[in-house]
């Protein structure tokens, strides 16, 4: 039997991604979890160039970033497909979960932790990109297809921890009246018991980002 092993942490979206992929897909793995202020010495070896988790290492052989992980785990190991069969589709799929990574998660997270004029532009920035994805969602699952595939799973950020954090320091962007099909599609994906069997407890999300948001508000 391959050996496979998740480098991983608990309270990362990024990490949970890749466990949510192997059981979809009924891969047996070990998971390692990662002290982030303390990293492995196994971790670094695997993942020199980012130094990052989630790493998922395939008897001995490293893979490392979420996307691309996903996508190793798709075209390794039979079961449920995570990408669409049909090139255009696919191309889709690839398309909205980098717009994920790369577009909104960056703004949203700036709009929760920064401050002033910083903050002021983020949230602008993160409420054009919401649009954009209320938009897309609107009458259809955006899971990049009838099931869950790589966009619903790359999703797990905006969907779950992203409201925990708003609401940590106090931030709202996301409104039933601004965006109805994305509160929408929140409500839905949070109450998937595929989903919710992935999900960190609230409580202690909650409990992990009041401390770093009273942390970074002590040392100003």
């Amino acid at each position: 039997m391959a050996e496979v092993k998740l480098f991983g942490a608990w309270a990362s979206a990024f990490s949970i991604r890749i466990e949510m992929a192997l059981k979809l897909k009924g891969v047996e793995y070990e998971y390692i979890e990662e002290d982030l202020n303390n990293k492995s010495p196994l971790l670094l070896k695997y993942n020199p160039v980012y130094k990052k988790i989630p790493v998922l290492a395939h008897n001995g052989k490293p893979i490392a970033e979420s996307l691309v992980i996903l996508e190793y785990i798709d075209e390794t190991w039979e079961g449920p497909t995570l990408l669409p069969k049909d090139p255009y589709e696919r191309a889709q799929a690839r398309f909205w979960a980098k717009f994920l990574d790369e577009k909104c998660l960056p703004a949203m997270w700036k709009a929760c932790w920064s401050t002033g004029e910083e903050q002021e532009k983020a949230k602008e920035e993160a409420i054009e990109l919401l649009g954009f994805l209320d938009n897309e969602i609107k009458g259809k699952k955006f899971s990049g297809g009838d099931s869950i595939g790589l966009v619903y799973i790359v999703g797990n950020f905006v969907g779950y921890w992203f409201g925990i954090i708003a609401e940590v320091v106090g931030l709202e962007i996301v409104t039933h009246d601004k965006f109805p099909n994305f509160c929408k599609w929140i409500n839905e994906y949070n109450s998937c018991s595929f989903v919710k069997e992935y999900l960190p407890p609230k409580d202690k999300l909650t409990a992990r980002f009041k401390a770093w948001f009273e942390a970074s508000h002590a040392s100003k």
